[in-house]
C-alpha cells in the first residue's frame, strides 16, 4: 500500500484502536502531532515508532514546531525563540543572525529527528507588516530580503540534521489582520504589490532548494476568488509556473474557518487537491476526518508520491540523550539560549 493524500491527527500519547483504524486507511499518508501528543522524549519516540510501524512505506510524521509561541514539544526539548528574535539580531549584526538561524535549524531538526519526527512545518516566510493577529513574531522580519536570508540559514541547519523545509503561508499571510483559524481573511492588494514584496522570500527559498510549501487560507480577490490553497492560479500558474517550484504542496488545516468557503470537508479536500496540493490536512475534528475517509475519491499521481517521499526524515542516528552529550550540539544549544525569550503564549494544542 502506498501513502495517501490525507494527513490526520491522533488523540493522545499513544495510538488508540480508533487511531490505528484511521491511519491504516489507504487515503492516509501522514500524521500531524500536537502538544497533547507529547509527554516526554521517550514517550514521543515510542509513539512515532508505533506510527511508522503501522504501514509500509511508513506514514509521514509532522509537527508545527517553529519556536516561540508555536512549539509543540517543550519539556525535554530546547526552547526555540520566536523567529522575530533573529530578525532583531539581524538589524544589528546580519552575519551573527544568519549563524544563529542555522544553529536553530540544526537543533530544532536534530531533536525532532532523534524522536522520530520526519519534518516540521517551518519556516514562516510571511512578512511582519505589524498587522496580522496570527503571524506577528512568528515572522523573521518586515524586510523580504532579511526573511529570505534568515530562512535560508534555517534551511541549512534543518538539512544538516536530515530534515526538509516547509515554507508558509504562500503567497503571504502577513498583510491581513484576520486569523484564518477563526475568520476568512481577504487581502485586497494587486498581484504586483504581492509579487514585489511577499513573494520575494518564497521565490528565493525555491531557488535555495525549499522542499515544500503550505499555502494560506487567504483570499486575494484581485488574483483569484478562491483562497490560495484552493487556487490553481496561485498553486499551478504562479507557484509552479512563475516561481518554478517542483516540491511538495501541503494544504493548511482544512478544518480552519478560512477553508469553509470551499464547502464541506469533501469539497474542501477535492478543491485543494485539484488546485495542486499533494497532501491535505484535517486536524482536531475526528468526525470530519471520518467523513473525508469515507467519501474522498482520489488517485495519487506519481508526481505527488515522489514529492512526498522527499519529506521523509534522513539519518536519524542519535537519541536525544546522545545529542546532549555532543560538544557541537551543546554549543549550538548554548548559543540559542543567548537569542532571547520570544516564547510567551504557547498556543492551541
Amino acid at each position: 500500500m502506498g501513502i495517501g493524500p490525507c494527513m490526520l491527527d491522533i488523540a493522545g500519547y499513544s495510538l488508540t484502536a480508533e487511531d490505528e483504524t484511521r491511519l491504516r486507511h489507504e487515503l492516509v499518508g501522514g500524521v500531524i502531532l500536537f502538544a497533547r501528543n507529547y509527554e516526554s522524549p521517550g514517550q514521543l519516540a515510542q509513539l512515532t515508532a508505533s506510527i511508522h510501524a503501522l504501514r509500509t512505506p511508513p506514514l509521514l510524521i509532522a509537527v508545527d514546531h517553529e519556536g516561540g509561541r508555536v512549539q509543540r514539544f517543550v519539556d525535554g526539548f530546547t526552547r526555540i525563540p520566536a523567529m522575530r528574535e533573529l530578525g532583531h539580531i539581524w538589524d544589528g549584526n546580519p552575519r551573527r543572525a544568519k549563524h544563529l538561524a542555522q544553529q536553530v535549524g540544526y537543533v530544532l531538526a536534530a531533536e525532532l529527528r532523534a524522536c522520530g519526527v520526519d519534518f516540521s512545518f517551518t519556516p514562516v516566510l510571511d512578512i511582519d507588516f505589524g498587522i496580522s493577529k496570527v503571524i506577528g513574531n512568528r515572522a523573521f522580519h518586515s524586510e523580504p530580503q532579511a526573511i529570505a536570508e534568515l530562512a535560508h540559514s534555517l534551511l541549512l541547519g534543518l538539512k544538516q540534521s536530515g530534515m526538509s523545509t516547509v515554507g508558509k503561508h504562500f503567497p503571504g499571510h502577513g498583510y491581513v489582520q484576520a486569523d484564518s483559524h477563526l475568520e476568512i481573511p481577504i487581502d485586497d492588494r494587486s498581484y504586483t504589490d504581492i509579487e514585489l514584496c511577499d513573494l520575494i522570500p518564497f521565490r528565493q527559498m525555491v531557488n535555495y532548494g525549499m522542499t515544500a510549501v503550505m499555502p494560506a487560507h487567504v483570499i486575494y480577490p484581485k488574483v483569484d476568488k478562491h483562497p490560495a490553497g484552493f487556487s490553481k492560479i496561485w498553486l499551478k500558474d504562479i507557484l509552479r509556473g512563475e516561481l518554478g517550484f517542483n516540491g511538495c504542496i501541503f494544504s493548511d488545516d482544512l478544518s480552519m474557518e478560512g477553508a469553509t468557503v470551499a464547502g464541506g470537508i469533501l469539497q474542501r479536500a477535492e478543491a485543494a487537491l485539484q488546485a495542486g496540493c499533494d497532501m491535505v490536512l484535517v486536524c482536531n475534528q475526528p468526525s470530519l476526518a471520518d467523513e473525508l475517509l469515507a467519501g474522498l475519491k482520489w488517485v495519487m499521481p506519481a508526481t505527488s508520491k515522489a514529492r512526498l517521499a522527499q519529506m521523509r526524515g534522513r539519518h536519524q542516528t542519535n537519541s536525544l540523550v546522545q545529542f546532549h552529550e555532543e560538544a557541537d550540539f551543546m554549543k549550538a544549544v548554548h548559543e540559542i539560549a543567548t537569542i532571547g525569550p520570544g516564547t510567551a503564549e504557547l498556543p492551541f494544542s
